[in-house]
Protein backbone atom coordinates (compact mmCIF):
# COMPACT_ATOMS: atom_id res chain seq x y z
CA UNK A 1 0.00 0.00 0.00
CA UNK A 2 2.78 2.22 0.79
CA UNK A 3 4.65 2.11 -2.56
CA UNK A 4 1.04 2.58 -4.07
CA UNK A 5 0.52 5.96 -2.29
CA UNK A 6 4.28 6.57 -3.48
CA UNK A 7 3.61 5.84 -6.86
CA UNK A 8 0.38 8.25 -7.21
CA UNK A 9 2.35 11.12 -5.28
CA UNK A 10 4.98 10.95 -8.26
CA UNK A 11 3.05 10.45 -10.54
CA UNK A 12 0.48 13.66 -9.74
CA UNK A 13 1.63 16.42 -11.86
CA UNK A 14 2.19 13.99 -15.08
CA UNK A 15 -0.50 13.91 -17.28
CA UNK A 16 -1.35 11.56 -20.47
CA UNK A 17 -3.26 12.47 -23.68
CA UNK A 18 -2.56 12.54 -27.14
CA UNK A 19 0.68 12.97 -27.34
CA UNK A 20 0.91 9.41 -25.23
CA UNK A 21 1.66 6.66 -27.40
CA UNK A 22 -1.24 4.32 -26.89
CA UNK A 23 -3.30 6.35 -24.94
CA UNK A 24 -6.86 6.47 -27.15
CA UNK A 25 -6.86 9.25 -28.67
CA UNK A 26 -10.74 9.69 -27.76
CA UNK A 27 -10.04 9.58 -23.88
CA UNK A 28 -10.28 13.01 -22.03
CA UNK A 29 -6.40 13.52 -21.19
CA UNK A 30 -5.90 13.61 -17.39
CA UNK A 31 -3.17 12.87 -14.62
CA UNK A 32 -1.11 9.72 -14.58
CA UNK A 33 -1.68 9.32 -11.13
CA UNK A 34 -5.90 9.29 -11.92
CA UNK A 35 -5.63 6.60 -14.45
CA UNK A 36 -6.99 3.53 -11.54
CA UNK A 37 -10.57 5.64 -11.61
CA UNK A 38 -10.85 5.34 -15.67
CA UNK A 39 -11.59 1.67 -14.87
CA UNK A 40 -10.02 0.52 -17.99
CA UNK A 41 -8.69 -3.25 -18.55
CA UNK A 42 -5.72 -4.14 -20.81
CA UNK A 43 -7.81 -6.71 -22.55
CA UNK A 44 -11.13 -5.06 -22.87
CA UNK A 45 -9.63 -2.71 -25.78
CA UNK A 46 -9.63 0.56 -23.70
CA UNK A 47 -6.15 1.18 -24.79
CA UNK A 48 -4.16 1.28 -28.46
CA UNK A 49 -1.88 -2.15 -28.99
CA UNK A 50 0.97 -2.40 -28.91
CA UNK A 51 0.96 -1.62 -24.69
CA UNK A 52 3.70 -1.88 -22.64
CA UNK A 53 2.71 -2.98 -19.56
CA UNK A 54 4.18 -3.56 -15.48
CA UNK A 55 2.62 -6.17 -13.43
CA UNK A 56 2.07 -4.87 -9.92
CA UNK A 57 1.90 -8.51 -8.23
CA UNK A 58 5.72 -9.29 -10.05
CA UNK A 59 7.27 -6.10 -9.34
CA UNK A 60 6.24 -6.06 -5.55
CA UNK A 61 7.07 -9.89 -5.13
CA UNK A 62 10.88 -8.25 -6.87
CA UNK A 63 11.25 -5.02 -4.87
CA UNK A 64 11.40 -7.64 -2.08
CA UNK A 65 13.05 -10.21 -2.84
CA UNK A 66 15.99 -8.50 -3.93
CA UNK A 67 15.94 -6.16 -1.03
CA UNK A 68 15.75 -8.96 1.73
CA UNK A 69 18.83 -10.90 -0.63
CA UNK A 70 21.02 -7.93 -0.27
CA UNK A 71 19.76 -7.49 3.52
CA UNK A 72 21.00 -11.29 4.47
CA UNK A 73 23.98 -11.25 2.43
CA UNK A 74 24.55 -7.70 4.93
CA UNK A 75 25.22 -5.69 1.86
CA UNK A 76 23.28 -2.27 0.41
CA UNK A 77 21.81 -2.14 -2.67
CA UNK A 78 21.72 0.98 -4.91
CA UNK A 79 19.67 -0.17 -7.89
CA UNK A 80 20.67 0.91 -11.25
CA UNK A 81 18.01 4.13 -12.51
CA UNK A 82 19.17 4.29 -15.75
CA UNK A 83 17.37 0.86 -16.24
CA UNK A 84 14.14 2.55 -16.41
CA UNK A 85 14.51 5.97 -15.36
CA UNK A 86 11.10 6.03 -14.09
CA UNK A 87 10.76 8.43 -10.97
CA UNK A 88 8.11 6.31 -9.64
CA UNK A 89 10.10 3.42 -9.73
CA UNK A 90 12.75 4.60 -7.77
CA UNK A 91 9.99 5.66 -5.36
CA UNK A 92 8.86 2.20 -4.41
CA UNK A 93 12.66 0.71 -4.64
CA UNK A 94 14.07 3.75 -1.89
CA UNK A 95 10.74 3.24 -0.04
CA UNK A 96 11.61 -0.51 -0.10
CA UNK A 97 14.49 0.05 1.49
CA UNK A 98 17.18 0.68 -0.97
CA UNK A 99 20.92 2.89 0.32
CA UNK A 100 20.11 5.01 -2.70
CA UNK A 101 20.52 4.44 -6.39
CA UNK A 102 22.95 4.44 -9.32
CA UNK A 103 23.01 6.13 -12.74
CA UNK A 104 25.22 6.43 -15.45
CA UNK A 105 25.15 9.98 -16.29
CA UNK A 106 24.55 13.29 -14.58
CA UNK A 107 21.38 13.93 -16.22
CA UNK A 108 19.79 10.86 -15.63
CA UNK A 109 21.00 11.93 -11.71
CA UNK A 110 19.26 15.39 -11.48
CA UNK A 111 16.12 13.27 -12.27
CA UNK A 112 16.73 11.09 -9.40
CA UNK A 113 17.14 14.05 -7.10
CA UNK A 114 14.02 15.41 -8.03
CA UNK A 115 12.60 12.26 -7.38
CA UNK A 116 14.15 12.35 -4.01
CA UNK A 117 17.65 10.31 -4.10
CA UNK A 118 19.97 12.31 -1.94
CA UNK A 119 22.59 9.16 -2.35
CA UNK A 120 24.16 8.01 -5.45
CA UNK A 121 26.58 6.95 -7.26
CA UNK A 122 27.34 7.74 -10.93
CA UNK A 123 29.05 4.31 -12.21
CA UNK A 124 30.27 5.94 -15.12
CA UNK A 125 33.26 8.94 -15.59
CA UNK A 126 32.23 12.28 -15.07
CA UNK A 127 35.04 14.93 -16.99
CA UNK A 128 32.86 17.37 -19.05
CA UNK A 129 32.95 20.65 -17.99
CA UNK A 130 29.39 21.03 -18.33
CA UNK A 131 28.73 17.62 -16.19
CA UNK A 132 31.37 19.11 -13.70
CA UNK A 133 28.96 22.14 -13.54
CA UNK A 134 26.12 20.37 -13.06
CA UNK A 135 27.11 17.85 -10.56
CA UNK A 136 28.24 20.90 -8.71
CA UNK A 137 25.22 22.73 -8.82
CA UNK A 138 23.09 19.31 -7.64
CA UNK A 139 25.14 19.50 -4.72
CA UNK A 140 25.28 23.10 -3.90
CA UNK A 141 21.51 22.76 -3.66
CA UNK A 142 20.78 19.94 -1.82
CA UNK A 143 22.99 19.74 1.04
CA UNK A 144 21.74 16.34 2.69
CA UNK A 145 23.34 15.36 -1.27
CA UNK A 146 26.43 12.70 -1.52
CA UNK A 147 27.35 11.33 -4.74
CA UNK A 148 30.01 9.24 -5.82
CA UNK A 149 31.69 8.50 -9.51
CA UNK A 150 34.47 7.06 -11.00
CA UNK A 151 37.83 7.83 -12.11
CA UNK A 152 39.82 5.32 -13.86
CA UNK A 153 42.70 7.61 -14.91
CA UNK A 154 45.14 10.67 -14.52
CA UNK A 155 44.48 12.21 -17.63
CA UNK A 156 40.50 12.25 -16.48
CA UNK A 157 41.74 13.52 -12.96
CA UNK A 158 43.54 16.36 -14.50
CA UNK A 159 40.48 17.47 -16.80
CA UNK A 160 38.43 17.71 -13.28
CA UNK A 161 41.21 19.45 -11.52
CA UNK A 162 41.36 22.28 -14.81
CA UNK A 163 37.39 22.21 -14.50
CA UNK A 164 37.72 23.16 -10.50
CA UNK A 165 40.75 25.48 -11.05
CA UNK A 166 38.67 27.88 -12.56
CA UNK A 167 35.98 28.07 -10.21
CA UNK A 168 35.84 30.76 -7.50
CA UNK A 169 34.73 28.07 -4.95
CA UNK A 170 34.19 24.60 -6.07
CA UNK A 171 33.64 21.77 -2.67
CA UNK A 172 35.71 18.80 -3.69
CA UNK A 173 33.97 16.00 -5.67
CA UNK A 174 33.13 12.39 -4.11
CA UNK A 175 34.90 9.75 -6.12
CA UNK A 176 35.76 5.75 -6.44
CA UNK A 177 38.69 4.14 -8.08
CA UNK A 178 37.33 2.07 -10.92
CA UNK A 179 38.77 -1.45 -12.11
CA UNK A 180 38.60 -2.59 -15.57
CA UNK A 181 38.75 -6.16 -17.38
CA UNK A 182 41.23 -6.36 -20.34
CA UNK A 183 39.75 -5.65 -24.02
CA UNK A 184 36.14 -4.50 -22.33
CA UNK A 185 35.25 -1.33 -20.98
CA UNK A 186 36.24 1.55 -18.88
CA UNK A 187 38.40 1.11 -15.72
CA UNK A 188 42.52 0.59 -14.30
CA UNK A 189 43.68 -2.23 -15.82
CA UNK A 190 46.77 -3.51 -13.60
CA UNK A 191 47.37 -2.85 -9.76
CA UNK A 192 50.38 -0.30 -10.71
CA UNK A 193 48.07 1.79 -13.27
CA UNK A 194 45.45 1.85 -10.02
CA UNK A 195 47.79 2.29 -7.42
CA UNK A 196 49.56 5.69 -9.49
CA UNK A 197 45.88 7.07 -9.85
CA UNK A 198 44.71 6.05 -5.89
CA UNK A 199 48.23 8.54 -5.01
CA UNK A 200 47.07 10.88 -7.57
CA UNK A 201 43.52 11.42 -5.98
CA UNK A 202 44.62 11.29 -2.51
CA UNK A 203 46.89 14.27 -3.45
CA UNK A 204 44.07 16.21 -5.26
CA UNK A 205 42.57 18.85 -3.65
CA UNK A 206 39.62 18.63 -6.31
CA UNK A 207 38.36 15.00 -5.06
CA UNK A 208 38.00 12.72 -2.11
CA UNK A 209 38.79 9.39 -3.03
CA UNK A 210 36.15 7.20 -1.24
CA UNK A 211 36.25 3.55 -2.64
CA UNK A 212 36.94 1.18 -5.37
CA UNK A 213 34.44 -0.21 -7.66
CA UNK A 214 33.68 -2.81 -10.79
CA UNK A 215 31.97 -3.74 -13.34
CA UNK A 216 31.77 -7.78 -13.80
CA UNK A 217 29.05 -7.98 -16.44
CA UNK A 218 31.21 -8.35 -19.09
CA UNK A 219 33.40 -11.14 -16.86
CA UNK A 220 30.46 -13.38 -17.19
CA UNK A 221 29.20 -15.54 -20.29
CA UNK A 222 26.35 -17.58 -18.57
CA UNK A 223 28.07 -20.88 -18.06
CA UNK A 224 28.54 -22.06 -14.87
CA UNK A 225 32.19 -23.63 -15.00
CA UNK A 226 33.68 -20.61 -16.68
CA UNK A 227 31.73 -17.30 -14.71
CA UNK A 228 32.64 -18.35 -10.94
CA UNK A 229 36.17 -18.25 -12.01
CA UNK A 230 36.33 -15.07 -14.16
CA UNK A 231 34.21 -12.79 -11.90
CA UNK A 232 36.31 -14.42 -8.98
CA UNK A 233 39.32 -13.40 -10.52
CA UNK A 234 38.12 -9.29 -10.77
CA UNK A 235 36.60 -9.49 -7.67
CA UNK A 236 40.29 -10.44 -6.45
CA UNK A 237 42.54 -7.78 -8.00
CA UNK A 238 39.73 -5.27 -6.52
CA UNK A 239 40.28 -6.54 -3.65
CA UNK A 240 43.99 -6.18 -3.97
CA UNK A 241 43.87 -2.80 -4.89
CA UNK A 242 41.56 -1.93 -2.04
CA UNK A 243 43.73 -3.58 0.51
CA UNK A 244 46.73 -1.92 -0.93
CA UNK A 245 45.22 1.74 -0.90
CA UNK A 246 43.85 0.93 2.17
CA UNK A 247 47.74 0.19 3.48
CA UNK A 248 48.55 3.60 1.89
CA UNK A 249 46.12 5.38 3.15
CA UNK A 250 44.72 6.62 0.23
CA UNK A 251 41.15 6.82 0.94
CA UNK A 252 39.30 9.64 3.06
CA UNK A 253 38.08 9.13 6.08
CA UNK A 254 34.65 7.46 6.96
CA UNK A 255 33.18 4.18 5.28
CA UNK A 256 34.86 2.71 2.76
CA UNK A 257 32.82 1.98 -0.09
CA UNK A 258 33.54 -1.22 -2.77
CA UNK A 259 30.44 -1.67 -5.39
CA UNK A 260 29.50 -3.99 -8.39
CA UNK A 261 27.13 -4.20 -10.73
CA UNK A 262 24.88 -6.97 -10.16
CA UNK A 263 22.19 -7.95 -12.50
CA UNK A 264 23.27 -11.36 -14.04
CA UNK A 265 25.70 -12.93 -11.63
CA UNK A 266 24.75 -10.45 -8.30
CA UNK A 267 26.10 -13.86 -6.11
CA UNK A 268 29.26 -13.94 -7.57
CA UNK A 269 30.36 -10.22 -6.24
CA UNK A 270 29.81 -10.91 -2.83
CA UNK A 271 33.45 -11.25 -1.74
CA UNK A 272 33.88 -7.85 -2.68
CA UNK A 273 30.86 -6.11 -0.90
CA UNK A 274 31.80 -8.46 2.35
CA UNK A 275 35.32 -7.14 2.31
CA UNK A 276 37.33 -7.87 5.55
CA UNK A 277 40.44 -6.41 7.02
CA UNK A 278 40.33 -2.69 6.33
CA UNK A 279 41.39 0.11 8.57
CA UNK A 280 37.76 1.78 8.42
CA UNK A 281 34.10 0.17 8.18
CA UNK A 282 33.27 -1.17 4.39
CA UNK A 283 29.93 -0.38 3.01
CA UNK A 284 29.25 -2.65 0.21
CA UNK A 285 26.93 -1.62 -2.44
CA UNK A 286 25.13 -3.99 -5.06
CA UNK A 287 23.90 -2.20 -8.35
CA UNK A 288 21.68 -4.26 -9.81
CA UNK A 289 19.34 -2.49 -12.21
CA UNK A 290 17.13 -5.05 -14.27
CA UNK A 291 15.84 -7.09 -10.90
CA UNK A 292 12.57 -5.34 -11.00
CA UNK A 293 11.05 -5.97 -13.58
CA UNK A 294 13.48 -8.94 -14.73
CA UNK A 295 12.93 -10.29 -18.06
CA UNK A 296 12.20 -13.47 -20.03
CA UNK A 297 15.23 -14.82 -21.73
CA UNK A 298 18.80 -13.19 -21.10
CA UNK A 299 18.75 -12.60 -17.79
CA UNK A 300 16.08 -15.28 -16.83
CA UNK A 301 19.18 -17.80 -17.93
CA UNK A 302 21.79 -15.79 -15.60
CA UNK A 303 18.99 -16.27 -13.02
CA UNK A 304 18.80 -19.87 -12.92
CA UNK A 305 22.21 -20.19 -12.32
CA UNK A 306 22.28 -17.84 -9.38
CA UNK A 307 19.60 -19.88 -8.15
CA UNK A 308 21.84 -23.25 -8.23
CA UNK A 309 25.07 -21.71 -6.83
CA UNK A 310 22.64 -20.27 -3.44
CA UNK A 311 20.07 -23.13 -3.24
CA UNK A 312 17.40 -21.26 -4.17
CA UNK A 313 13.71 -22.07 -5.87
CA UNK A 314 12.25 -18.85 -5.60
CA UNK A 315 13.23 -15.99 -6.81
CA UNK A 316 12.67 -13.20 -9.57
CA UNK A 317 9.60 -12.89 -11.83
CA UNK A 318 9.63 -11.26 -15.17
CA UNK A 319 6.86 -8.05 -14.57
CA UNK A 320 7.43 -6.25 -17.89
CA UNK A 321 5.39 -7.14 -21.35
CA UNK A 322 4.64 -5.87 -24.35
CA UNK A 323 1.14 -7.08 -25.80
CA UNK A 324 0.58 -6.26 -29.22
CA UNK A 325 -2.08 -7.15 -32.19
CA UNK A 326 -1.89 -10.42 -35.08
CA UNK A 327 -2.63 -7.89 -37.53
CA UNK A 328 -2.14 -9.57 -40.54
CA UNK A 329 -1.77 -13.79 -41.42
CA UNK A 330 -0.41 -13.32 -45.24
CA UNK A 331 0.75 -16.70 -45.42
CA UNK A 332 0.65 -20.16 -44.13
CA UNK A 333 3.16 -19.97 -41.07
CA UNK A 334 3.56 -16.43 -40.88
CA UNK A 335 1.69 -14.03 -38.97
CA UNK A 336 2.67 -9.88 -38.53
CA UNK A 337 1.79 -8.78 -35.05
CA UNK A 338 1.69 -4.28 -34.57
CA UNK A 339 4.59 -4.32 -32.65
CA UNK A 340 8.51 -3.44 -33.50
CA UNK A 341 11.70 -2.17 -32.87
CA UNK A 342 10.25 1.56 -31.90
CA UNK A 343 8.25 -0.94 -28.84
CA UNK A 344 10.75 -3.53 -27.57
CA UNK A 345 13.83 -4.44 -26.98
CA UNK A 346 16.17 -6.41 -29.73
CA UNK A 347 19.84 -6.06 -28.69
CA UNK A 348 20.35 -9.03 -26.86
CA UNK A 349 17.44 -11.26 -28.68
CA UNK A 350 14.30 -10.88 -29.87
CA UNK A 351 11.32 -10.95 -28.04
CA UNK A 352 9.96 -13.98 -27.15
CA UNK A 353 6.08 -15.36 -27.64
CA UNK A 354 4.38 -15.90 -23.72
CA UNK A 355 0.74 -15.25 -24.33
CA UNK A 356 -2.13 -15.21 -26.07
CA UNK A 357 -6.05 -14.07 -26.34
CA UNK A 358 -8.40 -14.12 -29.10
CA UNK A 359 -10.77 -11.24 -29.41
CA UNK A 360 -13.40 -12.44 -26.92
CA UNK A 361 -11.47 -12.44 -23.83
CA UNK A 362 -11.49 -9.73 -20.97
CA UNK A 363 -9.76 -10.94 -18.54
CA UNK A 364 -5.56 -11.57 -18.14
CA UNK A 365 -6.62 -14.58 -15.93
CA UNK A 366 -7.87 -16.37 -19.28
CA UNK A 367 -5.08 -16.00 -21.57
CA UNK A 368 -3.33 -18.39 -22.53
CA UNK A 369 0.78 -19.97 -22.88
CA UNK A 370 1.30 -19.64 -26.67
CA UNK A 371 1.93 -23.01 -28.07
CA UNK A 372 6.10 -23.76 -28.35
CA UNK A 373 6.01 -23.33 -32.11
CA UNK A 374 5.22 -19.68 -31.80
CA UNK A 375 8.70 -17.34 -31.97
CA UNK A 376 9.47 -14.02 -33.23
CA UNK A 377 12.01 -14.38 -36.29
CA UNK A 378 12.80 -10.63 -36.83
CA UNK A 379 11.30 -7.47 -36.32
CA UNK A 380 11.20 -4.31 -38.25
CA UNK A 381 10.37 -0.93 -37.15
CA UNK A 382 6.73 -1.31 -36.24
CA UNK A 383 6.04 -5.29 -36.97
CA UNK A 384 7.17 -8.28 -35.73
CA UNK A 385 7.54 -11.37 -37.73
CA UNK A 386 5.74 -14.56 -35.70
CA UNK A 387 6.71 -17.68 -37.13
CA UNK A 388 4.06 -20.73 -36.42
CA UNK A 389 3.49 -24.21 -37.02
CA UNK A 390 0.43 -24.60 -39.43
CA UNK A 391 -0.64 -27.98 -38.75
CA UNK A 392 -0.82 -26.28 -35.46
CA UNK A 393 -2.98 -23.92 -33.56
CA UNK A 394 -2.96 -20.98 -35.92
CA UNK A 395 -3.22 -16.97 -35.02
CA UNK A 396 -5.86 -14.95 -36.38
CA UNK A 397 -6.41 -11.73 -36.99
CA UNK A 398 -7.29 -9.46 -34.14
CA UNK A 399 -5.96 -12.17 -31.22
CA UNK A 400 -3.55 -10.36 -28.60
CA UNK A 401 0.01 -11.82 -28.08
CA UNK A 402 2.09 -11.10 -25.25
CA UNK A 403 5.81 -10.56 -26.03
CA UNK A 404 8.44 -11.28 -23.43
CA UNK A 405 11.96 -9.15 -23.58
CA UNK A 406 15.36 -9.63 -22.96
CA UNK A 407 17.42 -6.82 -21.40
CA UNK A 408 14.64 -4.29 -19.79
CA UNK A 409 16.67 -1.35 -20.04
CA UNK A 410 16.11 -1.04 -24.05
CA UNK A 411 12.22 -1.27 -23.79
CA UNK A 412 11.69 1.03 -20.80
CA UNK A 413 13.67 3.74 -22.97
CA UNK A 414 10.87 3.35 -25.87
CA UNK A 415 8.59 4.14 -23.55
CA UNK A 416 7.17 7.81 -22.35
CA UNK A 417 4.07 5.96 -19.60
CA UNK A 418 3.27 1.99 -18.99
CA UNK A 419 0.18 1.14 -17.39
CA UNK A 420 0.65 -1.17 -14.40
CA UNK A 421 -1.93 -4.06 -14.35
CA UNK A 422 -3.18 -6.41 -11.85
CA UNK A 423 -3.54 -9.95 -11.90
CA UNK A 424 -6.73 -9.77 -14.07
CA UNK A 425 -5.60 -6.89 -16.76
CA UNK A 426 -7.65 -4.04 -14.94
CA UNK A 427 -5.20 -1.06 -14.85
CA UNK A 428 -4.50 0.19 -11.41
CA UNK A 429 -1.66 2.91 -11.57
CA UNK A 430 1.18 3.86 -13.67
CA UNK A 431 4.54 4.88 -14.46
CA UNK A 432 6.41 7.76 -16.51
CA UNK A 433 9.85 7.85 -17.67
CA UNK A 434 12.66 10.41 -17.97
CA UNK A 435 15.03 9.68 -20.88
Amino acid sequence: MRARCIIQCRTAMVELGPHSKSFPLGAQPGALADIAQRGWNMLANDLAFPLAVLKRSALMHNLRWMQDFAQRKGVHLAPHGKTSMSPELFAMQLAAGAWGLSFATVFQLGVGVAAGVRRAIIANQVLGAADLAGLQHLLRQHADLRVWFLVDSIAQLRLIEAWADTQAECQPFDVLLEMGIPGQRTGCRTLDEALALAQALAASKSVRLGGVECYEGHAAVCDPELDPVAVSALVRRVLEVARACDTRDGFAPGEIIVSAGGSAVFDLVLPLLQAQGLSQPVCGVLRSGCYLTHDHEHYRHYLRLVEQREGLSDSLLPALEVWTLVQSVPEPGLALLSCGKRDISYDIALPTVQWHANAQVRSLQDAQASPPSWHISALNDQHAFMRFDPAGPVPVVGDRVALGLSHPCTTFDKWRWMPVIEDDGAISGAIHTCF
